[in-house]
């Protein structure tokens, strides 16, 4: 069920131009330059790190991103390692190496620099169908819809949609309002606005319709759909798993690291070693290092999008690391001014700081 702006009435995309000049957020850091001409790399590290994080997060991180790494060229030379210290904290780090893989393709196969070409550009890692939309209409002023999670929220409540927006039917429909309101002119500033709209006013939780420009022909307001709208995805239990953390820190400090693997959470970051039991963890901890004692330390649960992890962290202190371990590029003794410029998981970080 959609219904269409009243006849006579301003088009969504000028109500919405209109709301962004006097409420819209001007002052980001990645909407340096004018409205059709901002740097298309500022915008693309943007995109990419509003994935799943709310703009109050990423400011930070963005800011310290791009003073190490400010031009592509620059992400393309930097290594793995560099790159996920930087993104540390942010989450889902295969954003992060998407990132730094497309730079490379980047500066391999475009010049250095991100096409212009719809195509070309949706076909890097990590850069989907609205992505690519968002940085042509922001950085170039360009006519393509977007479609991330405050725009289908946003779309959904104001045409009255129902179904989880994830579910194929819906997502293309959505698509289709998408580019129908979508102006000719302004798309950056239109693209901000809308989503802005989302982020700000059209929010989950208690709306503040009163304020939004679209609430006079918005079906979920209209028939107070809000809370049941968007629909929510049908539940499933998370599963949980359990794992023994190893800290193994000698009597310099320094604490042992391991290299994750490729598949996986955390694939390529630096994380502690982890043992399937208690008595697996003593073996493994033997293994690297001679060891009198252990400390268990007060277990925690993090939880990611697929399943919940129980960690039980296990303090071995003032140990005698092995030299066998130079032989692994996969295991390092690192320093707390080391452990500073290496990509670990943000839980990792957090345990290692609390028993510093």
């Amino acid at each position: 069920m959609t219904r269409s702006t009243t006849r006579g009435a301003p088009t969504v995309a000028a109500r919405l131009l209109h709301w962004f000049d006097q409420h819209g957020r001007k002052d980001l850091p990645w909407q340096s330059g004018d409205a059709d001409g901002r740097d298309a790399y500022r915008v693309w590290l943007s995109e990419i790190m509003l994935q799943q994080t709310q703009v109050a997060t990423v400011i930070g991180y963005f800011q310290r991103f791009t003073e190490a790494l400010p031009t592509l060229r620059d992400l393309a030379a930097a290594d793995e390692d560099t790159v996920l210290a930087l993104w540390s904290g942010l989450g889902y780090y295969r954003r992060a190496r998407f990132l730094h893989r497309a730079a490379q393709i980047c500066v391999q196969q475009h010049g250095g620099e991100l096409p212009r070409d719809f195509v070309a550009l949706s076909a890097l890692p990590g850069i989907g169908r609205s992505t690519a939309g968002a940085i042509l209409a922001q950085a170039h002023g360009l006519r393509f819809a977007i479609l991330d999670g405050n725009v289908k929220r946003v779309l959904t409540r104001y045409h009255g949609i129902h179904g989880h927006p994830g579910q194929s039917a819906v997502e293309k429909l959505l698509w289709l309002h998408a580019d129908s309101h979508t102006p000719t002119a302004r798309l950056a500033d239109y693209t901000q606005a809308i989503m802005d709209l989302g982020a700000t006013l059209c929010v989950r939780s208690r709306p503040r319709c009163d304020a939004c420009p679209l609430a006079s022909d918005c079906i979920a307001y209209r028939d107070n759909l809000t809370v049941e709208l968007p629909s929510r995805k049908p539940s499933k239990a998370l599963p949980t798993r359990a794992t023994v953390m190893l800290v193994l820190r000698d009597r310099d400090g320094r604490v042992l690291l391991e290299r994750r693997g490729p598949q996986g959470v955390w694939s390529g970051l630096w994380s502690l070693p982890e043992a399937a039991s208690t008595d697996d963890a003593w073996r493994l901890a033997q293994r690297h290092a001679r060891i009198d004692d252990a400390q268990a330390l007060a277990p925690f649960t993090h939880v990611f999008s697929h399943y919940r992890l129980a960690i039980e962290p296990l303090l071995f202190d003032r140990t005698t690391a092995h030299a066998a371990i130079a032989d692994n590029p996969d295991l390092r003794w690192c320093s707390a001014t080391e452990l500073a410029a290496l990509g670990l998981p943000a839980p990792v970080r957090t345990l290692l700081q609390n028993t510093a």
